[in-house]
């Protein structure tokens, strides 16, 4: 019998989150570009200057673009200066021309 926490614990009712990704095609697609902002974040992450390293999050990434959250209003000027140089990285690795937009965000 499983039991809360496992893998294949889940209520009456409710189906286990692999079951909901499955049946959901906006669930499979929100988690598609969970990870491609992931992935786009870990392509530039190398070329941000190191103090910003941990002042920079990747954020959502839609249909306008991708956004970068940054931790302070000082983080977010520095990142609006690096934009293009980071755009064109991301193209020459391959990754389609998406823009890319800075939002302050200090949660």
């Amino acid at each position: 019998m499983s039991r809360p926490g496992s893998t294949g614990f889940h209520s009456p009712g409710t189906w286990g989150l692999g079951a909901a990704l499955d049946q959901s095609q906006s669930l499979t697609r929100l988690l598609q570009r969970l990870q491609e902002s992931q992935a786009r974040f870990a392509a530039i992450h190398e070329h941000l200057p190191d103090h910003l390293h941990a002042a920079v999050r990747p954020g959502p990434l839609d249909d306008a673009g991708w956004s970068l959250l940054a931790q302070s209003g000082a983080a977010a000027a520095k990142l609006r200066q690096l934009v293009p140089e980071l755009e064109a990285v991301l193209l020459r690795q391959g990754w389609p021309a998406t823009s890319i937009r800075v939002k302050v965000h200090s949660g």
